[in-house]
């Protein structure tokens, strides 16, 4: 299951596994571009190490280290075209599959959701 909590601070998107505990977290600064501060912590871990456990969790332990060689944190995945993460991150085919569709278009979705309810 997805779970998506969004940050007060600044709607940083951040990716729950479902057996991780709700805490609040200090917000991330942005940087002028629009992209985040990578070397800033949330809860000691950098944002692309959040979606790199997330992926392990969900058992995409080999794929997962793919989100951190290239840097895809939350708001990344958001952005994130299906060949993107087909071609992108350098994958095999069938786990790439599957996190496009179970995974970031999920996440995708319910970003769309939240935002025009």
């Amino acid at each position: 299951m997805l779970l998506v909590e969004r940050s007060s601070c600044d709607e940083v998107l951040r990716l729950k596994t479902p057996n991780e505990r709700t805490t609040t977290d200090a917000g991330m600064e942005n940087k002028a571009n629009g992209s985040m501060d990578t070397k800033r912590l949330e809860n000691g871990q950098s944002p692309c190490r959040r979606a790199v456990n997330y992926f392990k969790a969900a058992g995409f332990e080999e794929q997962a280290n793919a989100f951190q060689d290239q840097e895809i944190d939350g708001k990344s995945l958001l952005l994130m075209t299906r060949n993107d993460v087909l071609t992108g991150l350098s994958i095999k085919l069938g786990p790439a599959l599957k996190i496009y569709e179970y995974h970031v278009k999920a996440l995708q979705t319910q970003h769309l959701k939240n935002n025009t309810s």
